[in-house]
């Protein structure tokens, strides 16, 4: 019995696609990989500012910035401002056995927690490339929150040593988690982190 040409040509094209999915599937899964292999570490908290107040270098409030932030926080707020800089690695740099790539990042959603109480929401502005090269790559995300709204129940005093701690002379990220979710670029769309991971300032964390 002959094969008709179109039967010929129905297989082939099937194999053809079919090969072509298994190659889309495996890069893929290779991004995902890629992905999941960036690490993420808080790196410390700069330009720190209470009520409009600079806590840059200081242990304590003067006499004037403490009029202002009692002023402040008898209208029931103590708004604070500062950068969480986030120290992003991508190991990807084509040596033990994976090919160098860079992390395009086309999200970063993430959740501010202080003293795991959780804050404020975001994302990143823009895209940011980290590139496959091992070293650091520095993501500055500003924050902006009432201190007031989430730690009342502190009172003044506590409040304004919780801003100290993080913001003062001997400013430190030890209080503050940043669980976020990345999501990367490729070829095949937007691909997310496998799921949210906390970040904190003493290690780098990845997946």
């Amino acid at each position: 019995m002959s094969v008709r040409p179109w039967t010929v040509s129905v297989c082939a094209l099937l194999l053809a696609l079919t090969a072509t999915s298994c190659t889309v599937v495996k890069e893929i899964g290779q991004a995902v990989t890629n992905l999941s292999r960036c690490t993420f570490r808080l790196d410390g908290i700069s330009d720190f500012r209470l009520a409009g107040i600079s806590l840059s270098g200081k242990t304590s409030l003067s006499l004037t910035d403490a009029a202002w932030a009692i002023t402040s926080f008898g209208r029931g707020e103590l708004p604070a401002a500062f950068t969480l800089n986030i120290a992003a690695q991508n190991p990807n740099t084509g040596t033990a056995g994976t090919p160098k790539s860079t992390a395009t990042m086309t999200s970063f959603a993430w959740t501010l927690l202080i003293d795991n109480t959780q804050t404020v929401s975001g994302d990143i502005p823009q895209p940011i490339e980290i590139p496959g090269t091992g070293q650091q790559t520095i993501i500055p995300l500003r924050m902006n929150l009432d201190l007031v709204t989430f730690f009342k129940d502190r009172g003044y005093d506590k409040i304004i040593d919780l801003a100290l701690t993080l913001g003062g002379a001997q400013g430190s990220a030890s209080r503050v988690t940043l669980r976020a979710r990345p999501t990367i670029k490729t070829d095949f769309g937007p691909i997310k982190y496998p799921g949210e991971i906390n970040i904190i300032d003493k290690e780098f964390r990845g997946g």
